[in-house]
């Protein structure tokens, strides 16, 4: 599959068609690829301290075959999961890599996992090694076969000196486009979270948006603000950009919107990529001081960005900002892309090689401007290979129609006459808050650990800065009276038990919840009287 450039949208969509390759190694394909320039910069790493460290793809090349060898050395073969909890550091890209080279399956997560979470994730995974840093090791069961990290600690092996004692040769192994590649965890709105799979053609396809929503090439550098353990970070940070031979920006800092505006001028940046919440605060500031002149495009995923921000970064950056839909089991599969006009509100037209429709509640196609769920053509090299170890739930999301296949993307939207498409929802009551997807259930969970709590519900709440906030309506056991102080103390306790972004910002203390006639919650109902309020 080679690349074409998009002149206009009809012409790629219309001309395009997958070659997906038998094999492919990511670790070898490309980036030992890109490696052949010795100059070529791959990476480079800033923190807030304004410490500096880069990279090129050769230098990429070499430590990730000093890990792969490490693992190797270990025992951990190809297939075998490996849980890598690393804040922004080189260290993340290079595990990651090094995991591809063998055929080793990461499984990317945030440092603000609790040790409950990372715990149902090596178990549920079966994943043989570990890597995070000292500070972290706690969250780290001792029957994890194989443990590193960044510093030392008691029973763990140390990355710096491991990598050192390592050859820097290596041959990556032959990796089939339907083995497993990647698995990303995703918050769903009951149950336990669920193991996204992905195989290596995934990793192939992930290019295919790199070109045509970030249209990166060889010459740009690219910065994504996501976190580590988001699988925005795998198509926006490592395979996507890479895949490009771009250079990639990587910042290891809090957020500080002065302190992105600097980055941007310093490093020269053309191409960024931040949560709507970022690009809200972002353009309340005075960027006449800053030389943005480099940047040529915004994107923005994860939640809509409201159209009267798209024209003011538009105005104040000179760059243009494009809207994007994709979720962790498909990735990046609707966008707006600079070849064909905007429409205010649109998360844009299907990516090239993407047929996407809206199917009603009878499982008919929708007209236009009905809404219905959005559903994506099967098979497509970007969808996920199944949710790990749960064939019966990853069967719930495929549909057949007169013949077709269809993947259930479980959101709503509708699609006008033009094949624009817009977002209306969520199916699954997933609240939405800074580009975060956080279930409810779990946060009901925690809550209900509390000595005070009777019964409880969750739902989104709407936020000026963030989207979409938690909130929590809880029933007080008899003789229990709220305040703002059990408020207070509520969310402490649930920061104590879940991951702190997932705590509910807002509680509210309530006699009874809305429930079906089978007594289920309905936070759908909660959500909407929540959205009907702030209006």
């Amino acid at each position: 599959m080679k690349r074409t450039k998009m002149t206009t949208y009809d012409e790629a969509y219309n001309g395009f068609e997958w070659e997906i390759p038998d094999t492919f190694n990511y670790g070898g394909d490309v980036v030992d690829r890109w490696a052949e320039d010795p100059d070529r910069m791959a990476l480079i790493w800033v923190n807030d301290a304004g410490e500096e460290r880069r990279f090129t793809y050769a230098d990429i090349r070499d430590l990730t075959n000093r890990f792969a060898n490490y693992l190797t050395e270990k025992g951990v073969e190809k297939g075998d999961r490996v849980l890598i909890m690393l804040p922004r550091l080189p260290e993340w890209q290079i595990a990651m890599v090094g995991c591809n080279k063998i055929g080793a399956v990461p499984i990317p997560c945030v440092t603000m996992s609790t040790e409950k979470d990372i715990t149902y994730r090596l178990q549920h995974s079966g994943a043989k090694a570990a890597v995070t840093i000292a500070s972290e090791v706690s969250k780290v069961s001792d029957d994890v076969p194989v443990r590193i990290c960044l510093g030392d600690a008691p029973g763990w092996d140390n990355f710096e000196v491991e990598m050192q004692r390592q050859s820097i040769d290596f041959s990556p192994v032959t990796v089939a486009a339907e083995d497993p590649a990647i698995m990303f965890y995703t918050s769903g709105s009951t149950g336990l979270p669920k193991g996204v799979l992905h195989a290596s053609r995934a990793l192939f396809a992930w290019r295919v948006s790199a070109w045509h929503w970030l249209s990166l090439n060889e010459d740009d550098v690219m910065w994504c603000t996501a976190d580590t353990g988001w699988s925005k970070a795998g198509t926006s940070i490592l395979y996507g950009p890479w895949s490009c031979g771009c250079t990639v920006l990587f910042y290891d800092g809090p957020f500080d919107a002065n302190k992105r505006l600097d980055l941007l001028e310093t490093y020269k940046v053309s191409v960024y990529c931040a949560a709507a919440t970022e690009i809200r605060q972002l353009v309340q500031l005075d960027t006449s001081q800053h030389d943005l002149s480099d940047l040529r495009l915004s994107v923005s995923a994860g939640e809509s960005v409201n159209p009267e921000i798209v024209r003011a970064w538009s105005q104040k950056t000179g760059a243009l900002l494009l809207d994007g839909y994709g979720q962790t089991e498909t990735l990046m599969t609707v966008l707006n892309y600079r070849q064909m006009p905007v429409k205010p509100g649109s998360m844009g037209k299907p990516l090239p090689g993407t047929e996407a429709t809206i199917l009603a509640e009878d499982g008919t196609h929708a007209l236009a401007d009905t809404p219905g769920q959005l559903a994506i053509r099967y098979p497509h090299p970007q969808i996920m290979l199944g949710y790990w170890d749960n064939p019966e739930k990853t069967k719930e999301n495929f549909l057949d129609v007169d013949g077709v296949t269809w993947f259930l993307t479980g959101d709503s939207a509708t699609m006008d006459a033009e094949g624009y498409l817009f977002f209306d929802g969520r199916d699954d009551d997933l609240i939405n808050s800074s580009g975060y997807r956080i279930g409810p259930m779990e946060v009901e969970n925690a809550l209900m650990e509390h000595d005070a709590v009777l019964e409880c519900a969750v739902a989104a709440s709407p936020d000026e800065t963030r989207g979409e906030v938690v909130k929590a309506f809880v029933i007080l056991k008899p003789g229990v009276t709220g305040s703002d102080a059990l408020a207070k103390d509520l969310q402490q306790h649930t920061k104590a038990l879940t991951a702190p972004y997932k705590y509910p910002r807002k509680i509210d203390f309530v006699d009874e919840l809305p429930k079906t006639s089978t007594g289920k919650i309905q936070r759908r109902i909660l959500k909407q009287q929540e959205f009907a309020n702030a209006t």
